[in-house]
């Protein structure tokens, strides 16, 4: 039996399907009753207080642990949804023989701007969702589980569903992009990135794999890309055309803090922060694939293309964009 916890997100919906068309057990741990696949249970608790996990957990033998906070208003907020459930499902989760535990590359911080990280590079987080993915990864780590994880950290993962990358996609669908502080003759910021499906692809194969146990792992596309091929790419598939405007950081940043601002005001965190800004000022977020391919056999094989002509057909067929 797998555990998957956030089934309901972007990915862990993805993640689910998936192994319910491979004819796995599974079960959802969900905060309510939702609708999930036929003959995939629902296990109702709450990660951050931790109710209902021994339940949950009850005859499981494999964790993929997909929860967390991508957005939030405080720093305690983060720690509470990325640190302190992940805790908490450690406790709860002794007799597992599995944990598949999914971080993020915010955890290990920005790359230079003309190399790749590797696994062992030391974490140097910028944001507080960074850090606090970064102390979820700590909570393994120093768990009895710990010989029996594998962690991976994906980075940006796009495809049906999501509605993150999909903010720029609909901003190229109507002419244009956004770019922070990025001089015409400044050598583009590049980035790590892979197709949803390509990443259920390797986790499934994580938690699969007899040995790695341990192990820390960047699943991504072998070619990272810049935000301007990017959307290129994506305005040749809708043939569109789109211009970049250009948001001095300083501009940026008070932008950010005008959306945080408001955010309070709402109790509704949203996708632009300081933070956020903190994170597209950098001058790369590119990671090394090679491990996971070497160790585990894995390689995400949809080019930036296909995964994007897929993406876009489920956009415009569940009516998100016009093209």
């Amino acid at each position: 039996m797998i555990l998957v916890t956030g089934a309901t997100g972007f990915i862990g919906s993805h993640l689910v399907e998936r192994l319910a068309a491979q004819g796995r057990s599974v079960r959802c741990l969900v905060r309510r009753a939702v609708q999930l696949p036929a003959g995939v249970e629902c296990a109702p608790g709450d990660l951050a207080a931790g109710i209902g996990l021994a339940e949950a957990l009850r005859g499981v033998d494999t964790v993929i642990h997909l929860a967390g906070v991508t957005k939030a208003l405080a720093a305690a907020d983060y720690d509470r949804g990325n640190r302190l459930a992940t805790a908490n499902l450690l406790c709860a989760a002794a007799g597992v023989t599995r944990l598949v535990h999914v971080s993020s590359l915010a955890a290990a911080g920005p790359s230079p701007r003309d190399g790749a990280l590797t696994e062992d590079d030391p974490p140097r987080p910028i944001s507080l969702y960074g850090r606090s993915k970064l102390a979820g990864e700590a909570a393994v780590r120093a768990s009895a589980l710990a010989v029996r994880s594998i962690i991976i950290r994906p980075p940006v993962v796009y495809g049906p569903r999501d509605k993150d990358v999909f903010q720029v996609l609909r901003s190229v669908a109507r002419g244009w992009m956004i770019e922070v502080g990025q001089a015409p003759s400044q050598t583009p910021r590049r980035f790590s990135h892979i197709y949803v499906g390509d990443l259920v692809d390797g986790l499934i194969a994580a938690a699969d794999a007899p040995g790695a146990a341990g192990e820390v792992f960047y699943i991504a596309n072998l070619t990272p890309s810049s935000w301007q091929e990017f959307a290129a790419m994506a305005a040749r598939l809708m043939n569109r055309r789109f211009r970049i405007v250009n948001i001095p950081e300083r501009a940026a940043y008070a932008m950010g803090y005008c959306a945080e601002v408001w955010s309070r005001l709402t109790s509704k965190p949203g996708i632009l922060s300081r933070d956020k800004v903190r994170e597209a000022v950098c001058p790369g977020w590119v990671c090394d694939p090679s491990r996971v391919r070497q160790q585990l056999g894995f390689c995400a094989g949809a080019s930036l293309e296909e995964g994007l002509r897929r993406t876009l057909d489920w956009y415009k067929e569940a009516g998100w964009l016009r093209f």
